[in-house]
């Protein structure tokens, strides 16, 4: 598909003394969306041309394990923009077409098809994929699935049958959001944890606790501190058991595997820039070619002093502001306030902040029956807190942490203190 210009364009943007006529987005993700969109409200008016490896309109991905698996939400409301916002925003989107190269001295991309569309501002937006098992792990069986993209959770919405037994190789977020989808469809689901406990690279043991007592409450057996042995082919190429290192066989019909995700860098490594696990760029969003901006999944960039990954929409989103921002030369720096969320039965987290380096978790209870939230402090600071079905505490502590106040773990512990009053 492509949507192409019909207008006419005469203003353009000065990245310090060079003039920017024409911008091309690789991608099709949130942050490419993004760009495009902040870009034009900027008010720029050279070319912008987004090309996408996939054969839809760039999509939203993270309600693909959540409620478009459970029917909620359908595809036209996953799209990020409708088909005409396209053609009114005079962007020219190339679909089913991948840049297999950059040529950095001409300032071109070069497609698959051999096509090569030059630049004066490149962003690469490409996204992560879904980390996969090894083939002589039984990675590549055909009833062995990920879960990141729209044909993911098409294969997947196929293939869960009531009934039918389903084990999950993973307990992050992606891993215990398929699993709980998979149990409200009545299949019969076994969540197994390399590490010592559900939840351990993202959240403290206390929000672990909660999420495994919810899945166990739903029939989901969780098995932590476990590893896989490989996954036993039935001798058609189809998984029959999941084999563990202590022996222990279990029998499936179908297998997701949610061990986390690898940035999409190989091509920014493949021309030349700096890449340490993503695509390196700085506090601009600048890569180490002052024409390449990278944003999103792919992308390594300084937080608080430390190279860092965010894996949220919050970061697509607000990423791709600063390098919409920054190629109409306005030298804006990032600094983000991340936020992130998951759905899980009955069950909302809500994440405001970044839990890195804690040594200190406080629990308040929320003010509806059953909610609660886990504070995350390093010392006195307040870094993050995961809110469980309790919205406002999300809502005033996303404003506590943006304009930095001082909250500390005996106002968290104090029932009677006034977060509300605080915030405000």
């Amino acid at each position: 598909m492509r949507l192409d210009r019909r207008h006419h364009w005469c203003r353009f943007s000065f990245r310090g003394s060079e003039l920017v006529e024409r911008v091309v987005i690789v991608g099709g993700s949130h942050a490419a969306v993004s760009v495009a969109d902040d870009l034009r409200k900027h008010g720029f008016e050279g070319s912008v041309t987004l090309i996408s490896e996939e054969a839809v309109l760039p999509y939203q991905r993270p309600p693909l394990s959540k409620a478009y698996m459970s029917g909620e939400m359908s595809l036209e409301r996953l799209k990020l923009r409708p088909e005409h916002w396209y053609d009114e925003q005079n962007v020219q989107a190339h679909l089913s077409s991948r840049v297999i190269a950059v040529d950095r001295q001409a300032r071109e991309v070069v497609t698959e098809e051999g096509a090569r569309i030059g630049y004066d501002a490149l962003v690469l937006a490409t996204g992560a994929h879904a980390r996969t098992l090894p083939g002589d792990f039984g990675g590549a069986l055909s009833n062995v699935h990920t879960m990141r993209d729209l044909g993911d959770a098409d294969a997947l919405m196929a293939k869960m049958v009531p009934g039918r037994r389903l084990v999950v190789i993973g307990g992050g977020y992606i891993g215990l959001e398929a699993a709980a989808e998979a149990a409200k469809k009545g299949m019969q689901v076994t969540v197994v944890e390399a590490a010592p406990r559900i939840l351990q690279r993202v959240a403290c043991r206390e929000t672990a606790d909660a999420f495994r007592a919810l899945h166990e409450s739903h029939g989901v057996t969780i098995l932590e501190n476990t590893q896989i042995a490989r996954i036993a082919d039935d001798g058609t190429g189809t998984a029959a058991a999941v084999e563990l290192e202590d022996g222990t066989s279990l029998p499936c019909d179908l297998v997701v595997v949610g061990i986390g995700i690898v940035p999409n860098a190989e091509l920014a490594e493949a021309a030349g820039l700096e890449v340490a696990v993503g695509i390196s760029v700085d506090a601009h969003g600048r890569t180490s070619d002052p024409a390449i901006y990278a944003c999103g999944d792919c992308t390594v960039f300084p937080f608080h002093h430390t190279p860092t990954r965010l894996e949220s929409v919050q970061n697509a989103h607000d990423q791709a502001g600063i390098v919409a921002a920054n190629i109409m030369g306005q030298d804006t720096e990032y600094d983000p306030h991340p936020w992130f969320w998951s759905d899980q039965y009955d069950m909302k987290l809500q994440i405001a902040g970044f839990n890195r380096g804690y040594d200190r978790v406080v629990a308040r209870p929320g003010k509806r029956e059953g909610s609660i939230s886990h504070f995350y402090f390093m010392g006195e600071t307040f870094l993050a807190v995961d809110c469980l079905n309790d919205a406002a505490t999300y809502a005033m502590s996303r404003k506590i942490l943006a304009e930095g106040k001082p909250l500390t773990p005996d106002m968290v512990a104090d029932e009677a203190f006034d977060l509300r009053g605080f915030a405000r």
